[in-house]
């Protein structure tokens, strides 16, 4: 797979808590020269980094991060604030304990609250997969797939585990053939990218790609041969004079 379409499925990710302004501009720079999907950054750079790009670039958040256990009217807040901010793209996290409970109408109301909160805008539904059965994962398939929502995506990243080969095939299986499918977290190779794609994943969520990126765009100047410095042919030495101040008559033409 060539190296462009996979950095037009990422999302360029910083969601570090302490990550600075400085920081996010150059994540923004970053995904607008590789052309990235979008950059997915805390809420609170949202408004400063919509500024910062403009039209050039998506901006994607995060609602009820990294834990889920927000109530849902601070989720519908949430993604209100992020899309007047300039968010495009919101992705948030299930509320695991109403999973764990099996209180399965009440995950798909808070989806659904969030979702007519996002009309227009991308909606992605984070199910953290690294915390739930097999069942439970297939049941979040079939309700995020009836909620009106774009996306089903992996994990958050901050939790026990990322996306996996395995829980990618699962929802992409599992899910309706309208939802897409994010994969994140734990994505550190072109390979991984590669075959979280060839699974089923429509976007990824790393900030790794872009990195590896850089890092082969440098090699491979590095690798180029230097430019051979011109050549300069040397002034001819002046004849030497004869007794009576002329010049020795030439034998012939000099070649050089």
């Amino acid at each position: 797979m060539e190296l462009n379409e996979i950095l037009r499925r990422c999302d360029h990710t910083l969601l570090r808590q302490d990550a600075t302004v400085r920081e996010i501009r150059q994540l923004c720079d970053e995904a607008i020269r590789y052309n990235c999907a979008s950059v997915c950054i805390p809420p609170c750079h949202v408004a400063g980094a919509k500024r910062y790009v403009g039209p050039k670039m998506a901006i994607c958040t995060v609602i009820g991060f990294p834990n889920g256990y927000n109530t849902t009217a601070v989720k519908v807040q949430e993604a209100k604030d992020a899309i007047a901010n300039g968010a495009s793209e919101i992705d948030m996290v299930v509320n695991l304990a109403m999973v764990r409970d099996g209180c399965w109408d009440d995950v798909l109301r808070e989806i659904e609250a969030v979702r007519d909160a996002t009309q227009g805008y991308i909606l992605k539904v984070i199910i953290e997969t690294c915390l739930l059965t097999e069942e439970e994962k297939r049941k979040l398939c079939e309700i995020v797939s009836s909620s009106g929502a774009d996306y089903i995506k992996t994990s958050t990243g901050f939790s026990t585990g990322g996306a996996t080969r395995e829980d990618v095939k699962l929802l992409r299986a599992c899910c309706g053939p309208h939802m897409k499918v994010k994969a994140a977290g734990g994505i550190k190779t072109m390979q991984d990218a590669e075959d979280m794609i060839a699974l089923g994943a429509d976007r990824l969520g790393t900030s790794r790609i872009v990195k590896l990126a850089i890092e082969m765009e440098k090699q491979a100047v590095a690798a180029m041969p230097s430019p051979a410095a011109p050549v300069t042919a040397p002034a001819p030495s002046p004849a030497p004079e004869t007794p009576d101040g002329g010049q020795t008559p030439s034998e012939g033409p000099v070649e050089y």
